[in-house]
């Protein structure tokens, strides 16, 4: 069977993506902050690198695929954080583990969010996420916003979403000339800790809406139905589909945007 690294594995989608791999008889390791097979911090580039060196050291051979599925909301409190980890580690890892992907003509899966579409983020911060991918520069502007806004919290939550989500259609076609399939995961809201406190405080769910369309149901979706469709993308039979952005939020991006059709 296979080979799978995913980021973020410990708790919510993350764990459900493993658990779902697992149980199909793939080997999966987990990289997190902690209780994870290599425990690292991906918010800093040392952390990176050691996970990234790892799995050479683990698979020389390569990996069948790469989840990159870690990040935190834009409720943290730590605008830097955002950055760092949503952006920043997800892209790190995914380049520093090309090669092994390439050796399997493995795929590539990144976590992004629905909330790409719904225009709530920084362009200009966006910009610089992909266009100049300069880290300390990026870091230096954020570190004079307001961090107790969660409006700023959540600006920045989208703008890393949405240049990853950028950044995986950028690369795609290359990255496909050479083997690797990559896509990404819009997900609407899951029922995760990052997501616990929208019920019961009031500021949290007004900034975190539009919620999920779950059609007939007054719920939020659960972590299993967003990992299915990341098993899927990084399995064999999504080998058509490459450099997708694939919305898994129960109809909340077409209810919001139904004349958009690309």
């Amino acid at each position: 069977m296979g080979v799978y690294a995913i980021t973020g594995a410990s708790s919510g989608i993350g764990a459900k993506t493993k658990e779902l791999l697992q149980q199909r008889g793939h080997e999966v390791i987990n990289i997190d902050l902690k209780d994870g097979d290599i425990c690292v911090n991906l918010a800093t580039p040392e952390g990176r690198q050691t996970a990234v060196d790892k799995l050479h050291e683990l698979h020389p051979e390569g990996l069948d695929g790469m989840i990159c599925n870690a990040g935190v909301s834009g409720a943290c409190g730590n605008l830097e954080l955002i950055i760092s980890l949503n952006y920043f580690g997800t892209v790190a890892i995914a380049k520093g583990v090309y090669d092994l992907l390439q050796k399997k003509h493995g795929s590539c899966v990144v976590t992004v969010s629905n909330t790409i579409s719904q225009g709530a983020g920084r362009k200009d911060i966006v910009d610089l996420l992909n266009n100049i991918g300069d880290e300390k520069r990026v870091l230096s502007l954020v570190s004079s916003m307001d961090s107790t806004n969660l409006s700023v919290g959540n600006s920045l939550y989208v703008s890393t979403k949405y240049a990853l989500a950028r950044w995986v259609r950028r690369v795609s076609a290359t990255w496909a000339a050479n083997g690797v399939r990559i896509n990404a995961v819009a997900p609407g809201n899951v029922h995760t800790a990052m997501t616990a406190t929208m019920s019961t405080t009031a500021k949290m769910a007004l900034n975190a809406l539009p919620i999920p369309t779950k059609y007939g149901q007054e719920c939020l979706m659960a972590p299993e139905e967003i990992a299915e469709v990341m098993v899927f993308l990084a399995s064999d039979s999504a080998r058509g589909v490459n450099g997708n952005i694939m919305f898994v939020d129960g109809g909340t991006d077409a209810l919001l945007n139904s004349e958009k059709v690309y």
